[in-house]
């Protein structure tokens, strides 16, 4: 594997391999908006092979500030044994696209995760893609071993907040902060509740560590704010406390705290608080990973849909997308060996079905949207990524590629086998889709469904696009943008999708194809099955 690790550590890796969180503050960053401050967001990328990163995660993006103090962190596999290059790089944000190179860079640094972690605490100066200083602009990263999986899942809400706007009602927004050696540290901000000085707040979860350090009698403060667009923030009061304090309070009803500004306490002689915040639910969990998943017995069920339209051209021409080289070598053989190679290992019998769409397949040679590629109905499987591989070659000259681009239906397909193991109420199987095509989607309104109603299964869909056309509709369906939708309006419960175009890593090798495109599945895979409170097999059935 490629310097950056595996991109998922298999069983035997779990003695070599630490979850590191880190966490990101910058200073004095370039202001490069002309009638306000940057808003900044950070974006973490991993070196793979060569001169090839891939992107590990996006904090979020603060508005107006130059002084920015992310909340969200990234966690991290860390190996001993290996040199993992970062490189963070920050953006000031001017629109609602995923593609950064619309935005102002504001500067980035370049390290090594040994450097990070042997500081605990790293603050570089930013530079510039050509290595000159980024202004007076610097980027801290503290570093923490995850060894703490519980979360602690709160519901707050506030009550008569101190009135802050001069012609409205407050915007509040809360910050929790954990005491470390070096003062308080940012570990969650929430949302903001416009036009409310009785907020309820969306249910949210923090991870112990990031808040106590898993000890639930430190201190904790959590500071209150009122929004303004500006980046300049107005106080309206904090408290300090603690989980175990939490917990007690709200055994009975609700935990309630007044929100105390120290400056109107010592001005206002009758002051006796700036609004009170009231934490209805506090619940400590634990929260499984990836790697308790696969070693408590999970399996992943692979399925692979390969694109037989007509718009990838006859096999046989050298310009086909289709057509194997003297090599034995197309993009689609490519893509399903560097996916495949690293998918299997996680799966027992090795056994994958493997359907086309989009071609006219014999007798018939009616259209269809999936048929497996072995021409077997009752018995789609192919025996491991060798199987499928010479199934492929073989079905190629039995087809003839024809229209439209429908995904729905193959979608629908795996989600019918997703929808069968959640009624088994435990996190034994999760199904992976990987589809892989030269282009535009036709069925884009059912396929959104489609992927709305699979985000509510265990179910990921990994989308590789071969050839040179327009992968706009792909980047659409990858929800990193926000919340994808069905036409009717629907919201996923989730993220499942995630988009690569094979073109990007031509020339970074398979290893680095697999790390971009397997990025997002374990968190997805633990992610899903938290959110269902099911605990790995093992785990869960009786001794």
């Amino acid at each position: 594997m490629a310097a950056g690790g595996p991109p998922m550590a298999g069983p035997g890796a779990a003695q070599c391999m630490t979850k590191v969180v880190l966490t990101i503050s910058c200073e004095n960053l370039l202001d490069m908006d002309v009638f306000s401050k940057s808003d900044p967001m950070c974006v973490l990328f991993m070196n793979s092979s060569g001169s090839h990163w891939y992107e590990v995660g996006r904090t979020e993006t603060i508005e107006n500030c130059l002084n920015p103090k992310f909340a969200k962190s990234f966690a991290i596999d860390y190996y001993f044994e290996m040199v993992q290059k970062l490189k963070f790089s920050v953006y000031d944000i001017d629109n609602d696209t995923r593609d950064l190179g619309d935005d102002d860079f504001l500067g980035e640094l370049e390290c090594t995760l040994g450097q990070i972690v042997s500081s605990s605490k790293l603050t570089r100066p930013l530079v510039m893609k050509d290595k000159t200083p980024a202004g007076r602009g610097t980027i801290t990263i503290y570093a923490e071993e995850k060894s703490d999986s519980r979360v602690v899942n709160l519901v707050v809400s506030a009550r008569k907040l101190d009135k802050k706007d001069f012609f409205g009602l407050s915007d509040p927004f809360l910050e929790f902060y954990k005491k470390s050696e070096t003062g308080w540290q940012l570990a969650h901000r929430t949302e903001v509740v416009m036009y409310n000085l009785s907020p309820s707040w969306k249910p949210f979860k923090i991870p112990l560590q990031s808040l106590c350090g898993g000890d639930i009698e430190r201190s904790i403060k959590v500071e209150c704010y009122d929004y303004n667009s500006s980046g300049s923030h107005d106080y309206i009061g904090a408290f300090e406390t603690s989980l175990v304090q939490i917990q007690e309070a709200s055994q009975t009803y609700a935990a309630e705290f007044e929100c105390i500004n120290s400056k109107k306490k010592q001005k206002k002689k009758g002051y006796k608080n700036s609004g009170v915040i009231i934490v209805k639910q506090c619940e400590i969990v634990k929260e499984y990973t990836f790697l308790d998943y696969i070693m408590g017995g999970c399996q992943l069920n692979f399925t692979i849909a390969i694109d037989f339209t007509g718009s990838n051209g006859d096999p046989k021409s050298p310009q086909s997308l289709h057509y194997i080289d003297p090599r034995g070598y197309n993009e689609y053989l490519a893509a399903i060996w560097a996916v495949g190679m690293v998918i299997q290992d996680y799966d027992s019998d090795k056994m994958f079905p493997a359907f086309g769409f989009g071609a006219q397949v014999p007798p018939t040679w009616q259209v269809s949207h999936e048929f497996p590629i072995n021409f077997n109905p009752s018995n789609p499987f192919c025996a491991g990524i060798e199987g499928v591989v010479s199934a492929y070659q073989k079905c190629l000259p039995q087809v003839k590629l024809y229209g439209p681009t429908n995904f729905a239906p193959i979608i629908n397909h795996v989600a019918c086998f997703a929808r069968q193991a959640v009624q088994q109420n435990t996190a034994s199987q999760y199904f992976i889709l990987l589809i892989i095509t030269d282009g535009v989607i036709t069925d884009m309104d059912q396929t959104r469904s489609a992927i709305v109603n699979a985000s509510r299964l265990p179910m990921s869909v990994i989308i590789v696009g071969v050839g040179g056309a327009d992968f706009s509709a792909m980047e659409f369906l990858d929800g990193d943008d926000g919340i994808l939708r069905s036409a009717s309006g629907d919201a996923a419960m989730r993220d499942i999708v995630q988009f690569v175009p094979f073109r990007q890593f031509q020339n970074a090798g398979t290893a680095a194809l697999a790390q971009s495109v397997l990025a997002e599945l374990p968190d997805q895979v633990a992610s899903f099955f938290n959110l269902f409170k099911l605990k790995p097999p093992s785990e869960s059935s009786p001794p």
